[in-house]
């Protein structure tokens, strides 16, 4: 199997895991940390999960760092 048949398989794998937490609530905390800005009026609300989008960035950085690192 070429390279990026392999690569294209592992991507897969990693969203069914992650498919499979998000179902079974095991990452029901992400999205809802301190940090988090919720505004919730009457007529509207506003979201901006700014303290899940800084974990799920340094946790991406550190991954293609690793990817690099190794591969």
């Amino acid at each position: 199997m070429s390279d990026l048949g392999k690569w294209i398989m592992l991507a897969g794998a990693v969203l069914v895991v992650i498919g499979l937490l998000v179902q079974t609530g095991a990452l029901s905390w992400f999205g809802r940390l301190p940090g988090d800005i919720r505004i919730e009026r009457p007529n509207a609300s506003f979201y901006f999960p700014i303290t899940s989008m800084i974990l799920l960035s340094v946790a991406l950085s550190l991954i293609a760092h690793l990817v690099r690192r190794f591969f």
